[in-house]
């Protein structure tokens, strides 16, 4: 080879060799930012950015979308994300009217695409962990939902919770720019009360629901029984009209067979026409026994049931109005019994006390004159004895006297044995002959009182022996009251003698 071949493969391989160094050295200057993230360039490259737009007093350059070139060791290249972070907040809040609530929201939010939401993002977060960014829009979140949480009823948040986020956003998109984010999304998940106060918020609503869905299955049901009633009723009529006509039809059939096979008796096609007579007529009456059947368990029962719920209602107002009847009817009843029955119980009483003293006035009546007649008859009685005892003193006084005597001679004894009544224990000390001499002293008395009583009636008897028989009656009164007196004198027992 010669020593310009030699020049010309010594250059090429120089030339290659600057050209791999150059692509080498783009390479590894040339810096491209990917469509999710924005290149941050600080250094002896930095000032002017894409779009003329500058990092501001911080002179640092803005790269989106596109490539630029960052000298090693001059610039330092630095990357910030611009995909959508998503966080779960979990507010405990009180709203308008002092409930307590729970709310759970999601918000989804990025870095804005604009160079100055780069930049204010890139102050704020470049190099820093995502748990602090999403701390710091948490806490401004969750600012924000308390105070408009706090101005607005529960039932405000429920019924219209775009209108409830929509002013989350408008008041957080402030402090969120300044941070150099946007906010994509932000939505309430759940609003819940530990208070069970939203739970209850929808009992009468559910409830009216449920009565509106009843109603609206009864009527259903009903509007669905009463078609079913209608359509078994149609077919009831339409099997009853085909069973019918098969039946003429059968008949006729019947009838034509026999006509044309007629060659026998006239007694035998007499005989058998009134069998197709007969066939026929039960055929109608087995087609009337289906429709009546089908009226009976189609359409009476369901008449019947509605007829039942129409006269269970009748029935019922009718039985509480004859219940009152009843009762006012039987408490009428009963007072005007009751007045009867006083009514007779005092007619009763009276012509009972009538008859009473009516009787009561004839048994006095016939009580005094039966005593009338007996103290008349007693009268008369001794009248007669007076009168007797007056003749009979007139002629014989001493008998009489002495008949008296010895008529009160038991009464004189009793009165004088009348001191031994009360003595407990009689003790004699001479046995027998002390008995003795007890019993005729004590008689001696009866007889010493007799012929005391005696002396003392003869001289008023003598003196008047004519007394009348009323003086007679008094003498004799005297007489046996002395009696009684004298006996009633102690008698005075003799020496030797104890009681």
């Amino acid at each position: 080879m010669s020593s310009g071949d030699t020049l010309l493969v010594a250059v090429g391989i120089g030339v290659l060799v600057f050209l791999i160094l150059v692509i080498i050295l783009f390479k590894s200057t040339w810096r491209i930012a990917e469509p999710d993230e924005a290149l941050i360039i600080s250094g002896i490259s930095g000032g002017k950015s894409a779009g003329g737009i500058t990092g501001e007093s911080m002179r640092f350059k803005i790269v989106t979308g596109g490539g630029t070139v960052a000298m090693p060791g001059l610039s330092k290249v630095r990357t910030i994300s611009l995909m959508a972070h998503e966080s779960e907040i979990a507010v405990p809040c009180v709203s308008q009217q002092k409930i307590r609530l729970d709310l759970r929201g999601v918000i989804v939010y990025k870095v804005g695409d604009d160079f100055r939401s780069i930049a204010n993002a890139a102050r704020r977060f470049l190099d820093r962990p995502a748990a602090e960014l999403e701390s710091k829009v948490q806490n401004v979140f969750v600012g924000h939902l308390r105070a408009i949480a706090g101005s607005m009823t529960v039932e405000e948040m429920i019924s219209d919770q775009d209108k409830f986020a929509q002013q989350v956003r408008e008041r957080c998109t402030v402090e969120m720019e300044s941070f150099g984010l946007v906010i994509d999304s932000f939505q309430i998940q759940s609003i819940t009360s530990p208070s069970q106060y939203i739970d209850n918020l929808a009992v009468p609503h559910q409830a009216a629901v449920e009565q509106d869905a009843r109603i609206a299955r009864a009527k259903a049901d009903q509007t669905a029984v009463a078609q079913e009633q209608t359509a078994q009723a149609q077919i009831a009529e339409s099997i009853r009209s085909t069973e019918i006509k098969k039946a003429g039809f059968q008949a006729e059939i019947d009838r034509a067979q026999k006509q044309a096979g007629q060659q026998g008796p006239l007694a035998e096609a007499q005989a058998r026409q009134a069998v197709v007579e007969q066939e026929t007529r039960v055929a109608e009456l087995q087609a009337q026994r289906t429709e009546q059947q089908l009226q009976v368990d189609v359409r009476k029962p369901a008449d019947a049931e509605a007829y039942r719920q129409i006269t269970l209602a009748a029935a019922g107002r009718d039985v509480r109005i004859r219940q009152a009847e009843a009762a006012a009817q039987e408490t009428r009843l009963a007072a005007q019994a009751q007045a009867a029955a006083v009514q007779v119980q005092a007619e009763a009483q009276a012509n009972a006390t009538r008859l009473n003293g009516e009787a009561d006035g004839d048994a006095i009546r016939a009580r005094g004159l039966a005593e009338a007649d007996a103290i008349k008859a007693k009268m008369s009685a001794e009248a007669a004895g007076i009168e007797a005892r007056a003749a009979a003193l007139s002629q014989n006084q001493e008998a009489v006297i002495a008949q008296q005597i010895a008529q009160a001679m038991p009464e004189i004894v009793r009165a004088a044995a009348s001191p031994f009544e009360h003595v407990g224990q009689f003790t004699v000390l001479n046995g027998a002959q002390g008995v003795t001499s007890a019993l005729a002293e004590v008689i001696q008395q009866a007889g010493a009182l007799a012929a005391m009583t005696r002396r003392t009636l003869m001289p008023a008897i003598m003196g008047d022996g004519k007394a009348s028989s009323s003086n007679g009656n008094n003498a004799s009164s005297s007489d046996a009251s002395a009696g009684p007196v004298s006996a009633e004198e102690p008698a005075t027992p003799e020496p030797g003698k104890r009681s």
